[in-house]
């Protein structure tokens, strides 16, 4: 058995496969636990009702990341990945995405600054709005994609954990009142700003890409590539961070708040299953070039033990619900538990989404990653402003599970549709 396991990671693709997914398992332990140690500290402090306008803000801004974020990291991602051994390609692709992804997050300082001083409710907290914007310009300066293509994912889990713990300490340190709330997306933008920096130096030092300005034509020919992904995560927010921004509208701060708590959990422990995602998708885009049957039987595969580890973590969630929002909140909220029981499920068919988008990508079907989101998308809505006057924070978390189960229906029946296709042609 030994022997077999050695002579399996004799391959280079299978080394590099196993660096990257410990090295991104430990590190996103540490990424997992950091931002949820801030929660009961930051409820004790500041109490519900801030938190759920510090969730709320960070919920309006997401508009704004989607839109600098594009379609990059993933049409990016897979660009790099293709073209990683062409200097002068790379140059090109990571020059032509830093310029878009600039131009873009100017844009949307616009349209955040238009709506802020356009309404009352939100010109109140101005100053939360604007510092937590600070996010937007530490995910430009992050290229997160630029490492998943030259699959050196490692660096990104040491950034981020960076971030989070320079985050973390300012805020044990500085936020002591209520008055300190600002503080908080000051912090966490300060230490997205940070990661940023450090990661386009050491890009620079260490794999040698400098930026270089690029042709109109250039430029508009990565806008196209990743249009489709772009409107998909447009859609995408519709069902995910705009179900807070729509509680929020319909209720108040402090069912926000409730909502927010179980909500931070199921979204840190969704996270894990991208730890799988990030590790495969180069991988799996290469074998994609060179043997479909191959890519598919190595795909499922990777379904099944998705399925499999977080129908457990969905049963730990769903069990131990009351001492985790206990630990979270400093009591046990019959709001925040009930709702994380139901959200408990959606740890199944979140990560289970990512797997679904990144195939379509790889198979250069990104149609399909736009189809499925705009169709989950008008689901959502629907009913989101059915449940949620009806139901309130219930209603929302019900609506999540609902959109979810739906939106992974619709991505496997346009998987096996691809996949006879492509079976067919090939």
């Amino acid at each position: 058995m030994i022997d077999k396991i050695k002579t399996k990671f004799k391959s280079k693709n299978n080394r590099t496969l196993l660096s990257n997914f410990i090295s991104l398992s430990i590190l996103q332990g540490a990424n997992f636990i950091l931002p949820l140690l801030a929660v009961p500290y930051l409820i004790r402090v500041l109490g519900v009702e801030l938190y759920g306008l510090l969730t709320f803000a960070t919920a309006m801004i997401m508009y704004l990341t989607i839109l600098s974020d594009y379609g990059f990291n993933l049409t990016a991602t897979r660009e790099i990945s293709i073209h990683r051994n062409s200097k002068d390609k790379v140059v090109e692709i990571f020059s032509s995405v830093m310029i878009i992804k600039i131009v873009l997050m100017f844009i949307g300082l616009m349209l955040l600054t238009i709506l802020v001083f356009s309404f009352d409710r939100f010109q109140e907290d101005w100053k939360v709005y604007f510092l937590t914007f600070g996010m937007v310009l530490g995910q430009v300066l992050f290229p997160v994609w630029f490492f998943q293509g030259m699959e050196k994912m490692k660096y990104i889990s040491i950034l981020n954990i960076f971030a989070k713990s320079v985050f973390l300490i300012f805020i044990f340190i500085y936020v002591k009142e209520k008055e300190d709330y600002y503080l908080v997306p000051l912090f966490n933008s300060l230490g997205f700003i940070i990661s940023g920096i450090i990661a386009l130096y050491y890009i620079k030092s260490e794999f040698k890409i400098s930026f270089k300005l690029q042709s109109l034509d250039i430029l508009k020919y990565y806008l196209v590539d990743g249009w489709h992904i772009f409107i998909s995560r447009i859609a995408v927010v519709l069902y995910t961070s705009s179900n807070i921004f729509i509680l929020g509208l319909f209720t108040n701060n402090t069912l926000v708040g409730y909502y927010a708590i179980a909500e931070k959990v199921v979204s840190a422990i969704s996270s894990l299953g991208a730890i799988v995602n990030q590790v495969l998708f180069p991988y799996l885009s290469k074998i994609w070039i060179q043997n479909r049957q191959i890519y598919y039987n190595k795909f499922y595969k990777i379904l099944k033990s998705i399925i499999i580890i977080m129908f457990f973590i969905f049963l730990f969630l769903y069990f131990l619900a009351p001492t985790i929002i206990n630990f979270l909140s400093g009591i046990e909220i019959g709001e925040s538990i009930q709702i994380l029981q139901i959200l408990a499920i959606t740890v199944i068919f979140f990560p289970l989404g990512g797997l679904f988008t990144q195939s379509f990508v790889t198979q250069r079907n990104n149609i399909y990653v736009t189809k499925a989101t705009i169709y989950t998308s008008f689901v959502n809505i629907l009913l989101v402003f059915i449940l949620i006057p009806l139901y309130g924070i219930y209603g929302l978390a019900t609506t999540v599970v609902l959109v979810q189960f739906f939106q992974v229906t619709l991505n496997t029946m346009y998987f096996n549709k691809l996949k006879r296709i492509s079976l067919c042609v090939e």
